[in-house]
């Protein structure tokens, strides 16, 4: 059997103490009694809202064949029967876990952090390194104080490439982390207003996000935005802090990874990509100047770490978006179809502008519209009204003349769209949906962004439980 940890490790580094019978080994590590597998051990978080002890019984119903809990808790899981490993704090023990898991690999290591594009570029990387490897990345967007050490404990010890994607909406949050992934290869996609409500100004934000330098191995490299108005104050960060190798990417003529050229349209993109000095076309599958953008901080980071470029490049035509983050559906709708853009996962000024011109990108049929379904963006603190404001620019300037909108942040973009766009404006997603749904018409291009707690995925499932998913059979798989 091929376990993921012994259990005599486990106890070791965790500095647990077993209860019971273990087993030999686990062959995964769950923190959702919901999708624990047999043979995984359920660690017991307890979280800002939930308690994972308060769900031991349910992981263990669910197969866990060990549990990992904490030792003031103990008492309360009298009942269960299942061997378990107790220590002086879950989270902690999970973070010894991960920094052992660290200890024992021989894996070329990315870190990803950004305003926008941390997942996206996740991804990519996660597809584009399986030509070259075995790939361990994060599931969905682990990459807070729990999601990243669980991501390291989980990383097979014969990983050839681990990605990581860290997140923060404060500062001093990367730092700890990045410690415990030690990149090999650091990213930063751009700096961009995200979670202003928790910073003074976007510079704050740069210098939170320049943390991820401080955990770069010797000898390492950072890969940087070169069309970033920051790229110099990032530069300067990594250097103080002794990153040996600084690498760019974007459009600027002097970015090492470099996007020469892009043609795009609602579906795929071409871009001709400068590496080494040699200048190559490359295709991707999912469609966007954004998502071009990041491919070039992607594929300086496969050569950094000695993948196989040109499966790289090629492995990129087969690229998809990832779910909330510009997947499209074809809707039968009538005797014709829609096409769903689903941006609902997130939302900040930047991502903004790049769901605008993805949008602008797509072609409607017939006499189909493109219709933009906005909600507000959080966390923009005191700039939330300018920032909602400044959308009617990039809409205008893409041509959007319809323009849907809920949720109390976005009644001053409402304000700020001439009669010339046609806006329907309703108070909560709740209100909007109803009207999506009867308001649609075949043809349209419709593309849905908000933030995540707007609660926007609820207009992606109506919309795709009242008109049927239909295949594209003009797009090649």
């Amino acid at each position: 059997m091929s376990w993921l940890w012994t259990t005599e490790m486990m106890v070791s580094v965790m500095v647990g103490r077993p209860v019971g019978t273990p087993p030999e080994g686990i062959t995964g590590i769950s923190i959702d009694s919901r999708s624990i597998r047999a043979g995984e051990a359920f660690f017991a978080i307890k979280g800002d809202r939930v308690d994972g002890h308060d769900f031991a019984s349910i992981a263990v119903a669910n197969g866990a064949s060990l549990i990992v809990v904490s030792e003031a808790k103990l008492p309360a899981m009298g009942r269960l029967t299942v061997p378990m490993i107790v220590v002086d704090d879950v989270l902690a023990a999970l973070g010894r876990l991960a920094e052992a898991s660290r200890e024992r690999s021989r894996a070329q290591i990315i870190a990803v952090t950004g305003s926008v594009g941390k997942t996206t570029t996740k991804e990519m990387l996660r597809h584009v390194l399986a030509s070259s490897g075995k790939v361990h990345a994060a599931v969905a967007s682990f990459n807070n104080h729990w999601g990243v050490p669980l991501t390291l404990a989980r990383m097979p010890a014969d990983t050839q490439f681990g990605v990581f994607e860290i997140g923060m909406n404060h500062p001093n949050e990367i730092r700890p982390l990045v410690k415990m992934v030690r990149p090999h290869v650091a990213i930063i996609t751009t700096i961009a207003a995200a979670h202003l409500g928790h910073f003074n100004s976007i510079e704050e934000i740069a210098a939170a996000k320049a943390e991820i330098f401080e955990g770069v191995e010797p000898g390492g490299a950072a890969i940087l935005n070169r069309d970033n108005k920051h790229f110099a104050f990032l530069e300067e960060r990594a250097q103080e802090v002794g990153v040996e190798r600084i690498y760019s990417f974007g459009q600027h003529a002097k970015a090492d990874f470099r996007l020469a050229d892009f043609e795009g349209d609602g579906h795929s993109s071409t871009i001709w990509a400068t590496l080494s000095g040699e200048t190559v076309e490359v295709h991707i599958g999912s469609p966007g100047r954004h998502i071009a953008e990041n491919a070039m901080a992607a594929l300086g980071a496969c050569l950094l770490v000695g993948a196989d470029l040109d499966k790289a490049a090629q492995a990129l035509a087969d690229l998809r978006s990832v779910k909330g983050r510009g997947e499209q559906h074809r809707l039968g709708i009538g005797e014709g179809f829609l096409t769903l853009i689903d941006e609902s996962y997130n939302a900040n000024p930047a991502s903004m502008r790049a769901a605008i011109a993805l949008l602008a990108a797509a072609e409607p049929e017939a006499s189909g519209r493109r219709i933009a379904i906005l909600g507000d963006m959080l966390e923009m603190g005191e700039f939330s009204q300018k920032l909602h404001e400044e959308l009617a620019g990039p809409l205008l300037a893409a041509g959007i003349e319809h323009v849907w909108l809920a949720g109390p942040e976005m009644a001053a973009l409402r304000d700020a769209l001439p009669e010339s766009v046609q806006v329907e404006y309703r108070a909560t997603t709740d209100d909007l949906t109803p009207f999506v749904i009867r308001s649609v018409l075949p043809g349209d291009v419709v593309m849905v962004k908000s933030s995540l707690g707007i609660g926007f995925g609820k207009i992606i499932t109506a919309l795709i439980d009242n008109y049927p998913v239909v295949p594209d059979t003009d797009r090649q798989h």
